[in-house]
C-alpha cells in the first residue's frame, strides 16, 4: 500500500486518514496537522521522511507562482531542504492542470458562464491556473490577494495590475513569515467576516477554502464556491448559509474532498517521477485514466450533503 501524508501547518481537528484503491492501487491518504508549530511541522518532516511514498505540504505553499515565475518562501524552503529520500509537494502540479480544467469544464458544460458572471478569487497568486483560466473568459473578477492576504483595501480587477505588483511584491512577500499571509493553528477555526460587499457583489466565489471561510459572510444566498479541502462540517457551513454549488476540483473520500497537495501525492507516487520532472500533459493524461472530473454538489437540498457527481 502506498503512503501518501499530507504534514500541514493547519488545525489538527481537521486531521483525515482514509484508504482508497485508485487505478489498482491502495492508498492510505491521510492529513496530519501541527497547529501552526513549525517546529513539529519540520520534526513531522525529517521524521517521515524516507517511511511514505510522497509528503505533502499542507497549511502552507513551497512558495508562489504568476507570470511564469516563482517565488519560494523562505520560512518554508529552509525546513524542506532537509527532505532528502522522499518527493515533496505542495499541490502546484494540480492547481496549474485540474484547477485550470475545472474552470474549462464548467464553462464548456453551461454550469458556470464566467463570460457572464462576476467572479472573486480570495488568492489568485495561490490558484494561478484557475484564475489565467477564469482571466481567459471573464472580464468581471476581482483578485483579492492584497485584501484576503495581507489586509490591503485593493481589490485587483485584471491580471496586468497582478503582473506589475507581482514582479514588485512578491520577491518580498516571500520572505514573510507565511503565518502573516495564511491563516495555520487555530486561527482555521475562526470566522471573522469581513470584505463583505465582496462577497455579496460576486455570483461566483474561488480559492482556497480557509481563505474563502476566514471572512464568510453570514448569509452567501445562491452563490457557486469553487474550491477543495472541505470537510462534511464545511459542507454544512455553506448549505447553512445559503450557497446553491459547492464546486470541487478534488474528489470527494469519506466525506472530505482532500486538499491538492494530498492528490498531487497520489499523482506523483502513480507517475513514478520526481515531481519536477512530471508535465502538465502528464498530469492530465494521468487525470484521464483516472476518469477525473470536478464534483459538483448541490447545497439547496434539504441536508448540506446536497447531491453531486464525484471524480475518480
Amino acid at each position: 500500500m502506498k503512503h501518501i501524508l499530507s504534514i500541514s501547518l493547519g488545525s489538527s481537528t481537521r486531521d483525515k486518514s482514509v484508504e482508497v484503491e485508485i487505478l489498482g492501487e491502495r492508498f492510505l491518504l491521510e492529513r496530519r496537522g501541527t497547529d501552526g508549530d513549525l517546529r513539529r511541522f519540520g520534526r513531522f518532516l525529517q521524521e517521515n521522511d524516507g517511511h511514505v511514498d510522497c509528503l505533502c505540504i499542507g497549511g502552507t505553499n513551497l512558495g508562489l507562482h504568476w507570470g511564469g515565475r516563482y517565488y519560494p518562501f523562505r520560512e518554508i524552503q529552509r525546513i524542506v531542504r532537509h527532505i532528502s529520500d522522499t518527493p515533496v509537494v505542495d499541490g502546484a502540479g494540480l492547481k496549474d492542470t485540474l484547477e485550470r480544467e475545472t474552470i474549462n469544464i464548467l464553462q464548456q458544460q453551461g454550469i458556470v458562464d464566467f463570460a457572464q458572471c462576476q467572479t472573486l478569487v480570495v488568492c489568485a497568486t495561490d490558484r494561478f491556473g484557475m484564475t489565467e483560466a477564469i482571466s481567459a473568459i471573464s472580464r468581471q473578477y476581482i483578485l483579492g490577494d492584497f485584501m484576503f492576504n495581507l489586509g490591503l483595501p485593493m481589490p485587483l480587477r485584471s491580471t496586468r495590475s497582478m503582473d506589475v505588483l507581482a514582479f514588485l511584491l512578491l520577491p518580498l512577500v516571500s520572505r514573510l513569515p507565511f503565518r502573516w499571509l495564511y491563516p495555520t493553528g487555530s486561527k482555521q477555526e475562526q470566522i471573522i467576516p469581513k470584505w463583505e460587499r465582496y462577497y455579496h457583489r460576486a455570483d461566483v466565489i474561488a480559492g482556497d477554502f480557509l481563505v474563502i471561510r476566514r471572512h464568510l459572510p453570514e448569509r452567501l444566498a445562491g452563490k457557486v464556491i469553487i474550491t477543495n479541502s472541505t470537510t462534511e462540517a464545511d459542507v454544512e457551513l455553506l448549505h447553512q448559509r445559503g450557497v446553491r454549488l459547492l464546486i470541487t476540483t478534488t474528489p470527494v473520500i469519506e466525506g472530505r474532498s482532500f486538499a491538492t497537495n494530498v492528490m498531487e501525492g497520489v499523482f506523483v507516487s502513480l507517475i513514478g517521477k520526481p515531481p519536477q520532472e512530471i508535465t502538465s500533459e502528464e498530469y492530465m493524461q494521468l487525470a484521464r485514466q483516472m476518469h477525473w472530473a470536478p464534483v459538483i454538489r448541490d447545497l439547496t437540498a434539504a441536508s448540506g450533503g446536497g447531491s453531486g457527481s464525484e471524480g475518480l
